[in-house]
């Protein structure tokens, strides 16, 4: 399933800092970007959903799945002119041997800590998505994993 991913809020706002300059902003290229599983119990709050210490219902590692989710691969950073778009894009995700149902993904940067690893942004499924002894892979839009609009 292809699907295209929303910002949280916060993600924007501290890409330049943030409040006080207490939180480090993304280096797409350089830092470990994850894509996490949740259930749909999953309540995501869009304007203040921050680090991911406070995004629950993670899967369980059991199943083909492991806390914290995959590693993001392949990543670059584009520019499109004619939409003045900037797109973060990425590999799509997936993992192998798989035995889950999910109905949220959850795209971060990975310092190791929850507290302080700050949330990019995420993809509610619409419905739950179950994988038997597959492969379950997100495959990102074609213009990127996050995109934003120079207006």
């Amino acid at each position: 399933m292809a699907v295209t991913a929303k910002w949280y809020g916060l993600a924007v706002r501290d890409q330049w800092g943030g409040p006080s300059g207490t939180t480090t902003p993304v280096n797409w290229m350089n830092d470990t970007i994850k894509c996490s599983l949740h259930t749909a119990s999953y309540a995501y709050n869009q304007d203040t959903d921050e680090f991911f210490s406070v995004v629950t219902n993670e899967l369980a590692t059991a199943g083909g799945y492991t806390a914290g989710g995959v590693t993001l691969a392949g990543k670059s950073l584009s520019y499109d002119t004619a939409s003045n778009e900037s797109r973060l894009i990425a590999g799509n995700a997936s993992w192998a041997s798989a035995t889950f149902t999910c109905q949220v993904a959850v795209v971060y940067k990975s310092t190791g800590t929850g507290s302080t690893s700050p949330l990019m942004g995420f993809v509610d499924m619409g419905a739950a998505q179950s994988v038997s002894s597959g492969t379950f892979t997100i495959q990102w839009d074609a213009t990127g994993v996050l995109k934003g609009v120079a207006a």
